[in-house]
């Protein structure tokens, strides 16, 4: 199923706290990790009586499908210590070229695609790590067409 049009704007981020795990990987292990990771978070985060602030994410600081260099987190309200590879860290404030994408995550490439043409369009540059926010997951819906995730792409 094709993407219609998205509706990509620029909107403000404000700072966030976060408790992630940093790691690399390459695209055919990443289910996998994430499989793993946000339920380790989610336990740890459950032991220090914290809720998420947020729906997870994925922070990817590369393009490189065979060495991704993957941020994998909660958003928390305040900085909390980390525990073995789960460090606090923090989605820096500023502008952010943001859509929601809904559909299978091998389609986004797409929606990037379109993203880098509104940046071009608009003048701005790009600054540091994509954002996937997983508003839901593969287990939570009937099927790859309803999963709903917001890329972000912070910009100057």
């Amino acid at each position: 199923m094709k993407q219609a049009t998205l509706d990509i704007e620029v909107r403000e981020q404000r700072h966030q706290p976060v408790l992630s795990i940093r790691t690399r990987t390459d695209v055919t292990h990443l289910p996998e990790l994430i499989g793993d990771a946000y339920p380790r978070i989610g336990r740890y985060l459950e032991e220090l009586d914290v809720e998420a602030d947020g729906a997870p994410f994925a922070a990817y600081y590369n393009q490189d499908m065979k060495d991704l260099d993957v941020e994998i987190g909660f958003p928390v309200e305040d900085v909390i210590p980390g525990d073995h590879d789960m460090c606090p860290g923090e989605i820096e404030e500023g502008k952010m070229v943001t859509c929601m994408y809904i559909g299978p995550y091998e389609g986004m490439v797409e929606a990037y695609g379109e993203m880098h043409r509104y940046i071009e369009e608009k003048g701005l540059k790009t600054k540091g790590p994509a954002y996937e926010t997983y508003l839901n997951s593969p287990g939570e819906v009937s099927g790859s067409e309803e999963l709903m995730t917001r890329i972000d792409l912070p910009v100057y």
